[in-house]
């Protein structure tokens, strides 16, 4: 028998607790809404049994509770009552100013679209002291790297492979798109499960509220556990210096779709780790240091990919996928792959690739003019910023190839003109940035290799 939900009727958020099973690799997250029943979601690591040290179980048990607090998003933001409870354990301060950023942050676009204001109303109760610092637990030198099918991380991976630094590629989900992407690495896989509580989708149906939440932060804590339970000392992401820049909402501020790929997150993720998890587990980015141009200017050198990756977040959905085509062609991640791409890559490889010319394709101006932030906002989607945008569109206009094409041409005429020649150069933003938490013997060996 289904349960009744009335979110306007939920008082409390309840952390039930949560448990690992070393004989299966199972993990269980328990919550729920006041008294109700529980919400119990499971994440599934592979290779198990597995077996641990005293000071490997601790470290596992640290992250299993951190991944247990920050997957309670995708609960909680079904109704976002004011009282939040863990009932299996306490957290300090460091814990509860962590996730209080993470929610109120991550929740930024779905408290946007569903009219809500959350500053001031996410708190997490501190209970605990907050110990000792974490140790080293004897991690052994090697990257989990997430990978999601695009062309970010096939970056990172091949960048790390150039530099040698041992791999595993990693994923949470079914998709058999990032499978097959991930398989043509020819690298070590890991694919890890998780199976959301099937209550969540029916508490949808009556109403519950919905929206966007921070899942690189979950898929982060996700893989910080999987390391230390598979022993790596590592987890690397593919979130460019662009993903800390949001959408510019009139009469709102800024709100970050994207806020998880962001520095802020992940320099208080990656730091939090160090020092309340394993002093020996490192959390980065990769592309921290590089422009969305500069990513894209990386792939345009690699082409084993080409008919394998995609970047369409349409493809990507937690009910399913959509096998039939790796591009849609109208959503804003196909307008900007293909904006970012254009200046680096031959016309007829990229047209192939995406199987049409988007930019001589008069339908699509309003989606590019988003990209522009002409006359409309960024979109809710993890694409670059404005002036990279406009500087690819510009370095187009200027080429005989691409100047005729119907949005480019549009560019030329409406748009350009009342630009700044000054800040359309696409040079300048393909120098690496000094800001980042690659670590400095991963670094020392990319450098010279971003900046070529």
């Amino acid at each position: 028998m289904s349960v009744v939900f009335d979110r306007a009727a939920v008082r409390c958020f309840r952390f039930v607790g949560c448990g690992f099973d070393p004989a299966t690799g199972i993990a269980r997250l328990r919550y729920a809404f006041d008294d109700g029943p529980e919400l119990v979601e499971t994440v599934t690591l592979p290779g198990a049994p597995f077996a641990f040290d005293a000071a490997r179980a601790e470290a596992v048990e640290k992250a299993l509770r951190l991944l247990h607090l920050v997957a309670g998003v995708s609960y909680y933001k079904a109704a976002v009552p004011d009282d939040i409870r863990i009932d299996g354990y306490g957290i300090d301060d460091a814990t509860a100013i962590l996730l209080e950023e993470v929610y109120l942050q991550g929740l930024g676009e779905f408290a946007y679209r569903n009219g809500l204001d959350l500053h001031g109303r996410i708190r997490f109760p501190r209970s605990a002291d907050a110990g000792g610092p974490s140790v080293p637990v004897g991690l052994r030198r090697h990257a989990l790297v997430a990978i999601g099918g695009g062309k970010d991380s096939l970056v990172s991976i091949e960048a790390l492979r150039a530099a040698g630094v041992e791999q595993t590629v990693s994923w949470v989900g079914g998709s058999q798109l990032i499978r097959a992407c991930a398989e043509r690495t020819g690298l070590a896989t890991l694919n890890i499960q998780r199976q959301l509580a099937p209550e969540l989708f029916e508490y949808n149906r009556q109403g519950a509220y919905n929206g966007h939440i921070p899942v690189t932060a979950i898929n982060s804590a996700i893989l910080a556990l999987a390391a230390l339970v598979l022993d790596a000392d590592q987890v690397v992401f593919s979130n460019e210096r662009s993903a800390s820049y949001g959408s510019l909402i009139e009469g709102t501020g800024e709100v970050n779709h994207q806020w998880s790929k962001g520095w802020a997150f992940e320099q208080a993720f990656a730091a939090y780790l160090t020092r309340h998890v394993a002093a020996d587990l490192r959390y980065y980015s990769l592309l921290r240091p590089l422009s969305e141009l500069a990513v894209a200017r990386q792939f345009a050198r690699i082409d084993r990919y080409d008919a394998w990756f995609s970047s369409c977040n349409r493809n990507f959905h937690l009910l399913g996928e959509r096998p039939t085509s790796r591009w849609c062609g109208v959503c804003p991640k196909c307008h900007f792959v293909f904006l970012a791409l254009a200046p680096f890559m031959p016309k007829p490889r990229l047209v192939g690739i995406l199987g049409r010319n988007l930019l001589d394709d008069p339908a699509q101006i309003p989606g590019y003019d988003a990209l522009m932030e002409y006359h409309d906002h960024k979109p809710f989607e993890c694409v670059g910023e404005a002036r990279e945008s406009r500087a690819a569109m510009a370095a187009l206009a200027a080429r005989p190839e691409w100047r005729e094409d119907a949005v480019v041409a549009r560019f030329r005429s409406e748009i350009l003109p009342r630009l700044d020649a000054r800040d359309l150069a696409i040079e300048p933003q393909l120098v690496p940035d000094s800001e980042h938490g690659i670590p400095d013997a991963v670094w020392s060996r990319l450098h010279a290799h971003f900046a070529a």
